[in-house]
């Protein structure tokens, strides 16, 4: 049996350098023809490919349904709490609940619960996921966002469609494009941040995704007004998508990355890239982990001996 072994970051970058130049199949991997290694991650990874794609169809589903609830103007909720910022502090907290209960599921487990090809491609940037799993997780989250979009879509019709819910498309706010701009990429950074340094303490990594859940609480609750709070590509293009509206779509493609990448590159200029053990959110239970990943490499050893 597997056993999850923490260990120190500059031990679990040895012991994982260790285990790429003794690996056949990793050396077979650098080597290979690239449509042999994409079909050799696809073969291999494929559930982790799909759990994204699911995970962040069930959020789209659960964004569209509360938004629906909070603002279609038929509906109790909207007619009981005439308050917007009240509205948004629910919505904050249904969201921020729903993500929390996807990084903890055991399907948030086993996929490492990103959720948004910025934070994805940041983990690239950082050396802890090969290139085509990068690849394919980015493809299933964008397919799944829009899958679930499509089906809050199918269930909730015309409510879904309504002026005032509108997909819940994310869109600058009465400051303009500029200011929605920099507040995305402010509130990505801080995300990353606070993921980047809480993931990968010893103390303190099991409760990352419940410090994502309530900055997910926080930014809906209080920055949305600005920018529409998205920090996430996929998301934003299958609103997008599903609405048929493409008003500054660029602003959630580019802000959510820079503000990702800016975040990752402070953290390793001020405790190293070492510092870094995995792109995983949830390192909880037993589930395999298909990132370059410094507790899986202490725990292989220890369960090999049993």
């Amino acid at each position: 049996m597997v056993q999850e072994i923490q260990c120190a970051p500059a031990e679990a970058v040895e012991m994982f350098a260790a285990q790429l130049l003794s690996e056949p199949a990793a050396a077979s991997a650098r080597t290979g023809h690239w449509s042999s290694n994409a079909k050799r991650a696809f073969t291999q990874h494929w559930p982790e490919y799909m759990i994204e794609g699911i995970c962040l169809g069930t959020f789209m589903i659960s964004a569209c349904t509360f938004a629906s609830v909070l603002e279609h103007p038929a509906s109790p909720v909207r007619i009981s709490i005439a308050n917007p910022g009240v509205r948004r502090l629910l919505a904050g907290v249904a969201m921020g609940l729903t993500a929390v209960l996807l990084i903890y599921s055991p399907l948030g487990q086993r996929s490492g619960a990103h959720m948004n090809p910025a934070a994805t491609l940041t983990f690239y940037r950082l050396g802890k996921i090969g290139g085509w799993d990068t690849a394919f997780y980015v493809l299933s989250q964008f397919a799944g966002a829009v899958a679930g979009t499509l089906v809050a879509f199918c269930a909730l019709g015309q409510t879904l469609a309504h002026r005032d819910v509108n997909f819940a498309i994310t869109r600058p706010g009465m400051r303009g494009v500029v200011t929605a701009f920099v507040a995305e990429v402010v509130i990505t950074f801080l995300l990353m941040t606070v993921v980047l340094n809480v993931s990968n303490s010893r103390r303190f990594e099991r409760f990352t995704g419940l410090a994502a859940g309530i900055l997910v609480m926080l930014f809906i609750a209080f920055e949305a007004p600005f920018s529409g709070m998205s920090m996430n590509p996929a998301r934003s293009f299958a609103s997008d998508f599903v609405g048929m509206q493409w008003q500054a779509t660029w602003i959630y493609f580019a802000a959510p990355v820079i503000g990702m990448f800016t975040a990752a590159e402070a953290f390793v200029r001020t405790r190293g890239l070492h510092a870094v053990i995995c792109a995983k959110l949830n390192h909880s239970g037993s589930a395999r982990c298909i990132f370059r990943c410094g507790y899986m490499s202490q725990a292989a050893p220890s369960s090999t001996a049993e």
